[in-house]
């Protein structure tokens, strides 16, 4: 990492989805994380005395445009990138800066294939895809749920998905049965002759989550159905505001603690000033982000993940090779299987833990 000494800020490039179609209320909380710890490590001192800076790009969900604003970034200088939500958009971003050799230490995708390669030069807080659907797995198994009907978008991200949970499944006597994505109405009609028990939303938010899920609803076929999104879309208050109670008892996969330590609490209040809902795990997430890149550039090292031990939000942080990713990553996270409770969907019930 390349951390000047001519007194001038030590800047991080940040990309993140702020517009459509993007998951925006995403990108937002991964910013308020983000600058919330900037704002504390600038407090503390900076980076050996120098200020800290972000240099924001929008990726609108755009793996091109992310591509792009990795080479716009390198050439203003920054001394390391931070941040992304949508897993196609990192790996694109993940492969531009690995190329490069501009360090990137991504936010929030967990796509296991991150990058093609083993690389030096990226590294990851969100756990991977396959460690946490797999968590997800086993607590649908254990609700009783063996038959698992998929509606999923076309996209590697959503393929990856369904692979991890037939892989996982099957050999425990499950099946993942694929449905129709054609219409709303052809979910519904698959799923009621499909002998599943759950269905699983592998799809983008607002739509057509929304149209599914009040399709389902309304189907008195399905009134036995389970569905589920282990993505995380009902994590975000947006959810509520589409669905109200129609996207409650909706498990999905949050990136938090049960309970969280002293830091955690001082983040998660002062994150509740800067945002106008509750703070999600994204956010979390955008703060250890930046906690993490400040100890490493205080070191003055280039992309020394493994050398890196933090005391982040959700945990102790250090990265190692996990096998079959080519990122140094933090293994693992927090991992919890989550809904938000019929009875006040503002609120969510933990489920399971991993």
């Amino acid at each position: 990492m390349n951390t000047r000494t001519d007194g001038s800020a030590v800047r991080i490039g940040v990309l993140a989805p702020l517009s459509p179609p993007g998951w925006v209320q995403a990108g937002r909380h991964l910013l308020a994380g983000l600058e919330l710890a900037l704002s504390d490590v600038n407090d503390a001192g900076g980076i050996n005395g120098r200020p800290l800076e972000l240099v924001v790009r929008d990726t609108a969900a755009d793996p091109a445009k992310a591509a792009a604003a990795v080479d716009e970034l390198a050439a203003l200088g920054v001394a390391t990138l931070a941040g992304e939500y949508h897993s196609v958009v990192a790996r694109s971003a993940a492969a531009r800066a690995a190329a490069i050799g501009l360090p990137f230490l991504c936010s929030s995708a967990v796509l296991d294939a991150l990058t093609e390669e083993q690389t030096d030069q990226v590294a990851r807080i969100a756990p991977a895809q396959s460690h946490g659907w797999r968590i997800y797995a086993d607590f649908l198994l254990g609700a009783g749920h063996s038959r698992i009907a998929v509606a999923a978008d076309a996209s590697v991200y959503w393929a990856s998905g369904t692979r991890i949970l037939r892989d996982h499944l099957t050999p425990r006597g499950g099946a993942v049965v694929e449905l129709d994505m054609s219409a709303p109405g052809a979910v519904c009609d698959e799923l009621a002759g499909s002998g599943a028990t759950a269905l699983l939303l592998l799809v983008g938010h607002p739509e057509p989550a929304v149209s599914i899920v009040r399709a389902v609803r309304r189907d008195p076929r399905l009134a036995g159905i389970m569905m589920g999104a282990p993505a995380g879309q009902p994590e975000l208050a947006a959810w509520e505001e589409a669905l109200g109670e129609d996207g409650a008892a909706i498990p999905f996969l949050r990136y938090l603690p049960e309970r969280l330590g002293p830091l955690g609490v001082r983040v998660g209040a002062a994150l509740r000033e800067r945002l106008p809902e509750a703070p999600s795990f994204v956010a979390f997430e955008g703060y250890d982000t930046i906690a993490v890149l400040a100890e490493a550039l205080r070191s003055g090292g280039g992309a020394a993940w493994p050398d890196v031990v933090v005391e982040g939000t959700r945990g102790t942080i250090r990265f190692s090779r996990v096998p079959g990713i080519g990122v140094w990553q933090w293994a693992w996270p927090p991992v919890q299987v989550v809904d938000r409770d019929p009875a006040r969907p503002g609120s969510l019930r933990v489920l399971h833990t991993g």
